[in-house]
């Protein structure tokens, strides 16, 4: 099956260019965190999609001297399919600020002066294969700025596009995984949970067992011959930290991702940590090499998305420099709370350039299953956990 069609909107390259009465550092280079600019950069409409990202994000702008060139650096990111974007007549606005500080103190005070805005109009009925720089230089800034000064930014948009996969099921109850296009799907792989230590699995059966540790979970991915392509395995213990019912980020509970590597043996590509926080479900997942490709956190109750994205402000690449491990978007999951209502569905979105064989799509989906597991191995230890997690196998 093709893969799904999706469009990222780029937002980049900010700077404010200053003039004799704004003076710049005397590097002539301002660190982001230390810029008394910002912008507030909406997207709009909004599209009527309560499942849609965010579309408004704010961002620093650094003010550089006239002789040196902006920074490459990502402020904003979008992401669309395709249903979202036909027959919709998108624009962004980018809204300037600067802080207003005291005399004898850089700290910011009062209400931030409003320096003008611009606004880029979208047209994504381009065809799907093409990229398209929408604004690339600088433009002047109108409303209250009377200092006249320049920003520069960089938009553009370009095809992304995904394989989408769905459980049809909770992962613990052993349900298949569809590749989804649209209104089409098809099956392709299914999933297989057990317990590899058969006395947690007895022991809702035996109360002298001790429950206060959720271990030996695993969950094995199969291609529809019935070869195991990738597996989650629960390798450290989910246990409760002393004096409390929740499992602490000093002492989470992991599972490694592994992948077959011929001749019956597998081998280890991942690694994803888990713990409780107040109100919330806390993750890293590192890859084999111990680089840290993702980590954020859930929402304990409502549920949300685990998201490797190297494209995302704040991740490790931006509009200038190229990541030599990933690129761009790799893979979301989006995975359920405790407050969910009817049937769960775990759904995973994986970049096409991510993909070269059924093992890679595989791994990503084995990542998706046990990051929904492990919003359950984190509920606290005063709460029950459904049947099928302390079932007898």
């Amino acid at each position: 099956m093709d893969p799904s069609h999706f469009v990222r909107i780029l937002v980049g390259n900010l700077a404010i260019k200053s003039n004799a009465s704004s003076k710049p550092s005397s590097s002539a280079k301002v660190h982001p965190s230390s810029s008394s600019f910002f912008c507030h950069i909406h997207l709009k409409p909004k599209p009527n999609n309560n499942n849609s990202p965010p579309r408004r994000h704010i961002a620093t702008v650094p003010l550089i001297s006239p002789d040196t060139p902006p920074p490459h650096s990502l402020a904003a990111c979008f992401d669309f399919t395709k249903p979202q974007i036909l027959n919709h007549c998108l624009y962004l606005k980018i809204s300037v600020y600067k802080n207003r500080t005291t005399s004898s103190s850089s700290c910011a005070f009062g209400q931030p002066k409003f320096l003008g805005k611009i606004t880029v109009p979208l047209d994504l009925s381009l065809p799907e294969s093409r990229a398209c720089m929408f604004h690339n230089g600088w433009v002047a800034l109108g409303g209250n700025n009377t200092s006249n000064q320049l920003l520069h930014l960089t938009v553009r948009a370009e095809p992304d596009p995904r394989f989408v996969f769905r459980f049809d099921g909770e992962p613990e109850c052993s349900p298949q995984v569809f590749q989804v296009k649209g209104d089409v799907k098809q099956p392709v792989f299914t999933c297989k949970f057990s317990f590899r230590d058969k006395t947690q699995a007895q022991a809702h059966f035996q109360p002298s067992v001790n429950l206060a540790e959720r271990k030996g979970w695993s969950i094995t991915i199969h291609d529809l011959s019935g070869s195991a392509v990738a597996a989650a395995s629960m390798v450290t213990p989910f246990v409760p930290s002393p004096g409390s019912q929740r499992v602490s980020r000093s002492n989470p509970g992991a599972w490694l991702i592994i992948r077959p590597d011929g001749d019956g043996t597998w081998k280890p590509w991942g690694r994803l940590e888990a713990w409780r926080e107040s109100n919330a479900v806390g993750y890293r997942f590192e890859v084999a090499d111990r680089v840290t490709v993702a980590g954020s956190t859930i929402d304990s109750q409502h549920g949300g998305k685990l998201t490797i994205d190297v494209t995302s402000p704040g991740g490790s690449r931006d509009l200038g420099f190229e990541q030599q491990m990933y690129k761009g978007f790799v893979m979301s999951a989006k995975v359920e709370g405790e407050g969910k209502r009817g049937k769960a569905e775990v759904e995973v979105e994986i970049g096409v350039q991510h993909v070269t064989c059924t093992e890679d799509a595989a791994a990503f989906v084995a990542l998706a299953a046990a990051m929904d597991l492990s919003m359950d191995a984190c509920k606290l230890f005063s709460q029950k956990l459904r049947k099928e997690l302390r079932q007898r196998q």
